[in-house]
């Protein structure tokens, strides 16, 4: 099928829905990147079928422009614009996230301390409504639904088409790794690196808080020699000990896929190389891991409480106190960070949000703390202390808010007054209750 009979299709599919079925799920060929929550009620509403939705339009190599259906996964569009000379102006770390839930959610990655998110580097959206209708939107020609599309966690429309820019790359990445021990003089340097803009991607792996690396990436033409982070070695370990790396631009961008940043330390044997050697094949990548962990769902029922997976934007601003913060109460490294300069004051946001004028955010990415204390639900601990910094969270894990917070940081307004245009019946479920599935129970 061509892209205009898929969007036939689709519309059908959702014509032929009735509002009293209640809200739908959407199945795709790529895994999910929901964190996995045991508590949550399995849908028994067959799903819209997406898989279709899945092809690389066009490239155009002169105007650096690209147009992908969402399914399009950020490791085959690195695959097909590389070879061009050409890459995505963000690439989320994971092979298998969407170009589509790029959007719906928030993705970022070492280039967002100065380009901002993947939705940034869009010129224009496909939508297809909860009443079947096909709209185009863009910053200019209907700036309300292209500007909500970010962060509405497909509870207001499904994109089905992306217009997106491209940058020029090289074929290499150099890494330097710059050591520190004081978080003080770390966090100094990484400020002034940000302001100075002179290097292409920007993170940082905090090890231990004595232990602090920042990964200063530099697209290059040559390399005197490349390492793979693909099957045997471990990425994130290598930045305690190497001082400078290089590596493929396209291995770069999906340097911590193998070993889902870190989380396959949650199996220490899957850290062992004979392992790797003979299983790595299957268990190791975060799609492998994705889908153990749904196969295994039924014995993370019986934990008190699924371990950690979050990413909390921290004004920079309040980076320093809630460092402080987390090396005593959250203590669980290594903590991955990730600057993120935001481009505009996005529409997803309540004006109080952005009242408060910052710009740059740290995002802070935690994977795997064991959070079984019998006093402290430690997700609910990071949410509560990232709002109190005037921060936010990724809602793809364990929500907490109750409807007064969340409003606070999200737009009700805008929110619903697009709902009301392209999704009265509500086919696509409300963002809240979507975001907290304990919350459906009641």
């Amino acid at each position: 099928m061509n892209h205009d009979q898929k969007i036939c299709a689709l519309v059908e599919q959702i014509k032929a829905r009735k509002p009293e079925q209640g809200p739908i799920e959407f199945a795709k060929k790529s895994v999910s990147h929901m964190v996995p929550n045991p508590a949550a009620e399995k849908e028994r509403i067959k799903p819209l079928d997406l898989k279709s939705l899945d092809e690389i339009l066009s490239i155009d190599r002169e105007r650096r422009i690209a147009v992908a259906e969402p399914g399009v996964t950020f490791h085959r569009l690195v695959e097909a614009t590389v070879p061009l000379g050409l890459i995505p102006t963000t690439v989320p770390e994971l092979k298998e996230i969407t170009l589509g839930g790029a959007v719906s959610g928030c993705s970022i990655e070492s280039m967002s301390y100065k380009l901002g998110s993947f939705h940034d580097s869009c010129l224009e959206y496909e939508v297809v409504t909860g009443t079947g209708e096909v709209l185009t939107c863009s910053p200019e020609k209907d700036p309300d639904l292209f500007g909500a599309m970010f962060s509405s966690y497909g509870t207001l429309g499904i994109i089905t088409k992306l217009t997106f820019r491209l940058l020029e790359c090289k074929p290499f990445v150099r890494l330097n790794y710059e050591r520190f021990t004081s978080f003080k003089y770390y966090w100094s340097f990484l400020k002034e690196r940000i302001q100075a803009g002179d290097v292409d991607f920007i993170d940082g792996i905090i090890h231990a808080p004595d232990q602090l690396v920042a990964c200063l990436g530099t697209m290059v033409d040559e390399a005197p020699r490349i390492s793979n982070y693909e099957w045997l070695n471990i990425y994130y370990k290598s930045t305690a000990t190497k001082p400078v790396d290089y590596l493929p631009i396209s291995q770069y961008f999906f340097r911590y896929d193998t070993e889902c940043h870190w989380l396959s330390r949650t199996v220490p044997v899957l850290e062992n190389k004979a392992v790797r050697l003979l299983f790595g094949k299957i268990f190791l990548g975060s799609t492998n891991m994705l889908k153990w962990s749904k196969r295994l769902s039924p014995i993370f029922r019986l934990q008190r409480r699924p371990d950690v997976v979050v990413d909390v934007f921290i004004p920079e601003s309040h980076f320093e106190r809630f460092f402080d913060w987390y090396a005593q109460e959250i203590d669980h490294w290594p903590l991955w960070i990730v600057p993120f300069m935001a481009q505009r004051e996005y529409r997803a946001f309540s004006d109080a949000f952005h009242a408060r004028g910052h710009r740059l955010f740290i995002d802070c990415a935690i994977y795997g703390k064991p959070n079984n204390h019998p006093e402290i639900d430690y997700s609910q601990l990071l949410e509560q202390k990232t709002y109190e910094l005037e921060g936010m969270k990724t809602l793809i894990s364990r929500n907490h808010h109750d409807l007064q917070t969340f409003w606070s940081v999200y737009s009700q307004p805008r929110w619903e007054a697009i709902k009301a245009r392209t999704d009265p019946n509500n086919l696509f479920g409300d963002l809240y209750q979507r975001m907290h599935p304990a919350e459906r129970k009641r």
